[in-house]
């Protein structure tokens, strides 16, 4: 008998058990989908944080200075100092100065708008886009001028789109608007990325350096790849100052985003094991109606021996037939997966209001797949070596 032919005959014997044969598929199917899903699930999150990363910008250091009392601290002019002095690593520098103030808009006054004094590099670095208008300049930094460039939020519901030439008070100061920057999200709303007001970072250190604003500094290293040595470079620059590396922080939003992820990696993975455990019931449950399917076609088995079939091609002919069914089960297993990675990004979409999607991986598919053929295989063996080795006057006789 051949391999064609055996396998029609296992086809055979599965569809005219339909309903056990889907029952000893259960394991590997529910095994599958969770693999399938739970890694969707793992692909979705990595990258939605890696978008969410990008836009904090994953080429970016911050240096935050804690400082060694009034003897040793370091000035704006210092940073750019170091800044020109290493020209091969970092490409562009934004002090930036994280206030806490009101803005208000003829008689409305806003809580909830984010204020920053940037610097005029700060929109290249960050990667935004201009819809209306300029950014900061150097000049305005340089002569502290009142300006600002609000989101896209503030211009649409309190300047009907046309905010450029209008002015804001900021804390009381009249500032005029110079731009306005595109929308950063689908969803323009109070609170949001798009509700933002940029100062200059000299007019905002000025403004509230009675309030205990600090300053931090953003830079862009030329290449993501050259963040860890960019990082080195600062941590040496900032040392030979303070003697004392408590003084200062430096942080990457590239290394950050690494341990996230890796973070994210293993709790899949062992998620994804853990589901794992389902193909190896699977198997078991293989093995149960295979022998339970040996006892059934004894006489069968005795008959095909009789007419002159070898142990190696009943062998094969159940280990055949075991690895069709698993392998039956890990197709319909992997439809399901896609099917349910589909619904499950739009449970996620409208419960949690985030734009994760479940991702299976073809990797990860047709491992489950191979793996769980491969259990067929395994625990298809011992029903089959039982069924090679009957005797076939036994089986004959067998009733």
């Amino acid at each position: 008998m051949t391999f064609f032919e055996s396998f029609q005959m296992a086809i055979s014997n599965i569809l005219s058990r339909k309903v056990r044969s889907l029952l000893t598929m259960l394991g590997i199917i529910i095994g599958i989908v969770a693999v399938i899903v739970i890694v969707g699930m793992g692909n979705g999150m990595e990258k939605y944080l890696v978008d969410s990363f990008k836009s904090l910008g994953t080429n970016l250091l911050t240096v935050n200075i804690v400082g060694r009392g009034s003897t040793r601290n370091v000035s704006v002019d210092d940073m750019f100092e170091i800044l020109e002095e290493s020209p091969e690593y970092l490409e562009s520098l934004s002090p930036t100065v994280s206030v806490t103030g009101q803005v208000k808009i003829g008689s409305e006054t806003l809580s909830s708008t984010s204020i920053t004094g940037v610097g005029e590099s700060y929109m290249v670095m960050k990667d935004y886009e201009l819809s209306q208008g300029r950014f900061i300049s150097y000049m305005d930094t340089e002569n502290r001028n009142k300006v600002v460039v609000i989101g896209s939020y503030l211009n649409r519901e309190y300047f009907n789109g046309r905010g450029v030439g209008e002015s804001l008070r900021i804390n009381g100061q009249e500032f005029e608007i110079v731009g306005v920057l595109s929308a950063e999200t689908d969803d323009v709303e109070e609170g949001s990325t798009d509700d933002v007001a940029y100062i200059p970072y000299s007019t905002a250190t000025k403004m509230f350096s009675s309030y205990g604003a600090r300053m931090s500094y953003s830079f862009a290293v030329k290449s993501e790849e050259l963040v860890s040595q960019a990082k080195n470079l600062l941590d040496n620059k900032l040392y030979e100052v303070f003697e004392d590396d408590n003084a200062y922080v430096i942080t990457s939003m590239s290394e950050i985003l690494d341990t996230m992820t890796q973070m994210i990696n293993i709790v899949i993975s062992v998620l994804a094991i853990i589901a794992g455990i389902s193909l190896v019931v699977g198997g078991i449950g293989i093995m149960n109606i295979m022998l339970v399917s040996v006892s059934e076609r004894t006489r069968e088995i005795g008959i095909r021996k009789a007419l002159g079939a070898k142990q190696r091609h009943i062998m094969r002919q159940f280990v055949i037939e075991a690895t069709t069914t698993s392998g039956i089960g890990g197709v319909i297993g992997i439809i399901l997966g896609y099917a349910l990675s589909s619904v499950a990004t739009g449970v996620i979409k409208i419960a949690l209001d985030t734009d994760i999607a479940v991702t299976p991986s073809s990797g990860s598919v047709m491992l489950a797949f191979g793996i769980s053929v491969g259990i067929g295989m395994l625990f298809g063996y011992l029903p089959a070596k039982k069924a090679s080795v009957l005797n076939p006057i036994d089986a004959l006789r067998y009733e």
